[in-house]
């Protein structure tokens, strides 16, 4: 197997790994328990046609398909459960998934080859594990996460590419990207997204807290040869709120249709009220990487000091609000 672009843990040997620790390994949540192993998976999904990355009774997920695969193939007296980084809604894709499913069975029987070559078996070509290992001591995948970072793409062309209209939103208004690049600065910081997101319930039932920190975003172009008119829009976070990225980029593409201005954007979070933003469609929006501590989660040129990695991907160009 190839190895994942910055993983350090993948291939080595289980007896390598296991003196692997993270900050948090002693704690209950980051631990299998006695007898069980700790699988680490990078996971690239369609997100059409699954009910989002959580598993839930009666529907066809992502998270859910991975659990009974391992099931199967590990011939489990019980469902596996899995714990995912970051939760993708219905119709909403991902390239760097990374998710831990905890196992019962001894570390020395582990086989990692035939475990993959199973779960790509069962899992079809709409779910593809990119890469499987036994994870750090300590290693969660939730929590042990220090940012995520999602891509959306739009087309902004008069006609529509039939191909692959399920990879990007279509806008055929002609966008000005330099004001949308404009209104992406004041998002960056720490700030209170409850007019761009759903807000959470605790598990007492109160409002969970809307207070997110952006560490990086912004509008880039000239991706595709073929599509000269699409945007990709990055943006990196510790973590983020429900239909949050989708809320950010229906409010900056009606910046780039002239209904609204890029001042708007502090008096829209200032409002917190969610009706002040529209949502873009789910089927543009991508989990492109998640980062940890040791690097492992970042793509190629990218680490957790720099949000921004190494200048602009896959060819496109950055658009600035200079």
């Amino acid at each position: 197997m190839r190895p994942w672009p910055g993983s350090n843990f993948f291939h080595k040997p289980a007896a390598a790994v296991e003196q692997l620790r993270f900050p948090n390994a002693d704690s209950a949540s980051s631990s299998p328990g006695d007898g069980a192993v700790r699988l680490r998976v990078l996971l690239a999904y369609d997100g059409s046609g699954h009910r989002g990355v959580t598993p839930q009774p009666g529907q066809r997920t992502v998270g859910g398909a991975v659990a009974e695969a391992l099931t199967r193939i590990l011939r489990q007296h019980g469902p596996v459960r899995v714990v995912v980084a970051g939760r993708t809604d219905a119709g909403v894709h991902a390239w760097g998934q990374v998710l831990h499913a905890d196992v019962r069975m001894p570390v020395g029987e582990v086989d990692l080859v035939r475990i993959r070559r199973s779960l790509s078996g069962l899992l079809g070509d709409t779910i593809v594990v990119r890469d499987i290992g036994i994870a750090p001591a300590g290693f969660h995948a939730r929590f042990s996460a220090q940012w995520r970072s999602y891509r959306y793409l739009v087309l902004n062309e008069l006609s529509p590419d039939p191909l692959r209209r399920s990879s990007w939103w279509h806008v055929e208004d002609r966008l000005d990207v330099d004001a949308m690049a404009l209104a992406t600065d004041p998002f960056l910081g720490d700030h209170d997204f409850t007019s761009f997101g759903r807000t959470p319930k605790n598990p007492d039932g109160t409002p969970g807290s809307m207070r997110r920190v952006v560490l990086h975003a912004r509008w880039l172009t000239g991706g595709d040869p073929d599509h000269p008119g699409l945007l990709s829009f990055e943006i990196r976070a510790t973590s983020f709120c429900q239909q949050m990225v989708r809320s950010i980029v229906g409010f900056l593409v009606e910046v780039g249709r002239g209904r609204r201005h890029a001042g708007d954007v502090l008096a829209a979070l200032a409002a917190r009220k969610r009706q002040a933003t529209m949502l873009a469609p789910p089927h543009g929006l991508s989990l492109w990487a998640v980062g940890y501590p040791d690097g492992y989660g970042s793509p190629a040129g990218a680490d957790s000091g720099s949000p921004a990695g190494a200048g602009s991907p896959d060819g496109y160009g950055v658009i600035t609000s200079s």
